[in-house]
């Protein structure tokens, strides 16, 4: 691997460093994992993780100032800058964790840390496909479909699994993954819907019968939405 993706002396070092990691992983990720040291410690890839946190909160903030992304107050989004790199840590593990049982299924004998750093990497993409997010419906399967495309990557060069393997495992877990964004995008645009619906009504002038059987009405189809 390339002199300046080796082993780090500081944290000050670790983060000049999170860009040029990031990129490698985008650009040549076969070649990244291939060359990925599998031990050395947390730090490093928990500190990359949380770089990532990081320029994906301001990007989600930067997306909100302009109406896009997810909905919420700019203020929510700027609060998001903190709180996202913390959660990505934590994420990190619980994900690393689950990724560790599926390798260990498929055989392989790399250990929780060699898992936690394949998965920390793969975060290089999370800033791009934020992004790609605001795309309804497409672009959170895009984003999908990429994370699973860098698991297969690593399970053949990090863990010496068949790709034909990897990509059955990985790509049944795709499957289900999409198909369960694409539901809950579409569930939640038609909950913004009714709620739309339901502040118009109330916008307008309506006696106190007639908001509480508004009110009624947007609890019933809140309900029929849930119950889909």
């Amino acid at each position: 691997m390339n002199q300046s993706v080796k082993q780090p002396g500081g944290i000050g070092e670790l983060v000049r460093l999170i860009p040029t990691l990031a990129i490698m992983v985008i650009t040549n990720p076969v070649s990244f994992f291939r060359e990925m040291p599998k031990t050395g410690g947390f730090l490093e890839p928990m500190v990359f993780l949380a770089g990532m946190g990081v320029i994906s909160g301001i990007i989600s903030t930067i997306l909100a100032i302009f109406g896009l992304g997810v909905s919420g107050s700019v203020a929510m989004a700027f609060a998001s800058i903190i709180y996202t790199p913390i959660l990505a840590v934590i994420v990190g593990f619980v994900l690393a964790a689950i990724l560790f049982v599926i390798w260990k299924v498929m055989g392989s004998q790399e250990s929780y840390e060699t898992a936690y750093r394949c998965a920390a990497y793969a975060s290089a993409i999370s800033p791009l496909t934020t992004v790609i997010n605001i795309i309804p419906y497409v672009g959170g399967v895009i984003g999908l479909f990429w994370g699973t495309y860098l698991m297969v990557v690593a399970s053949t060069e990090v863990h010496n699994i068949k790709r034909k393997t990897a990509w059955i495992v990985f790509g049944i877990i795709f499957a289900i993954f999409a198909i369960m964004s694409i539901s809950a995008q579409f569930a939640a645009r038609k909950m913004q819907e009714v709620a739309e619906e339901y502040r118009q009504q109330m916008e307008q002038e309506m006696s106190p019968e007639e908001m509480k059987k508004a009110a009624e009405e947007f609890m019933k189809k809140m309900q029929k939405e849930m119950g889909r």
